[in-house]
């Protein structure tokens, strides 16, 4: 292409490829707490949705723009796969604190095979919540998913530490499963199908699914194996922590990208996986693994990847 092609105005096509590659992120409670408004001047903007809040899930809001920034993910992948070369611009305008982010389309360019591969991996990307098959994860793939995401201020690593991530996780998952606000609203937000589209909720046929407890939906009927039993499971998956440099809108933002660009070169590769952030919104969680973890940033969400239990 000619990058020195004049910017025009989005063409029909162009915004239905990235509003349909927006749809296809995953979301906190599959709320889709995001929308997306195009400019005639070749920038499209992309705002956080407050009414779909999860007041006792994610009374921060921290999980909602995890969310925007996995949708923001797929915006950029589109445009590039449009052969565009995006700019990004988080919380541009002061007068709209709901604006996450604006992009604006600076030149054309080729995509790259980096971004062709991600973005035909969106549509493959789901929420695998059952059990891995046996067989790990090969030693060079660990290590390009590690290396998978180019975010400024975050940062990716394979954790190891299965006992200490065991007993956060066994704790987290009992105060979840008895907080009564946090069911009400886990109820209110399921889908009485399969698969329901994205913003409907979560599927009612989650309650049915043999699941680990880390990687599922916590309700009032989920079992709790003890430590050992669970420490023993969580060696059998990759877990890849994302963790960020500071802790404040921007950088949940931050994470939710960094994220996405693991998970969808997880995709690519063959792999299923989910990501994890319910636990994360307990301090003494959070706390735990800053301490036992050595960590010098933030935690903000975990990803487990393995390769599928079925044919």
């Amino acid at each position: 292409m000619n990058e020195g092609s004049p910017i025009s105005d989005w063409t029909r096509d162009e915004q239905s490829l990235i509003a349909a590659a927006a749809m296809r992120a995953p979301s906190v409670h599959n709320t889709r707490p995001w929308v997306l408004e195009f400019h005639d001047d070749h920038r499209v903007s992309l705002y956080e949705r407050l009414d779909r809040a999860l007041p006792h899930h994610d009374p921060l809001g921290r999980d909602r723009l995890i969310s925007c920034g996995a949708a923001l993910e797929h915006v950029l992948l589109a445009m590039r796969v449009l052969g565009w070369v995006p700019e990004v611009e988080l919380r541009p305008d002061r007068t709209r604190p709901d604006e996450v982010a604006c992009v604006t389309a600076i030149r054309r360019a080729e995509p790259s095979e980096v971004d062709v591969a991600r973005h035909g991996a969106i549509h493959g990307r789901h929420s695998y919540r059952g059990p891995f098959a046996p067989e790990p994860v090969e030693a060079g793939l660990r290590t390009a998913l590690a290396a998978a995401q180019g975010v400024d201020g975050v940062g990716v690593r394979l954790v190891t530490e299965t006992e200490v991530v065991a007993r956060l996780l066994h704790h987290a998952v009992l105060v979840l499963r008895a907080d009564h606000a946090y069911q009400r609203e886990l109820t209110a937000w399921t889908a009485p199908v399969r698969d329901p589209l994205p913003g409907e909720g979560v599927s009612s046929a989650i309650r049915r699914t043999a699941t680990l407890p880390w990687a599922g939906l916590v309700r009032r009927t989920t079992s709790v194996p003890d430590v050992d039993t669970l420490a023993d499971r969580l060696a059998g998956e990759l877990l890849i922590l994302v963790e960020t440099t500071d802790d404040g809108p921007p950088d949940h933002v931050r994470a939710g990208m960094a994220a996405e660009q693991v998970w969808l070169t997880a995709t690519a590769a063959g792999l299923v996986g989910s990501l994890l952030t319910q636990p994360f919104q307990l301090r003494e969680v959070r706390a735990g693994l800053v301490e036992a973890l050595s960590l010098n940033g933030f935690p903000q969400l975990l990803l487990r990847f393995g390769h599928p239990n079925h044919p």
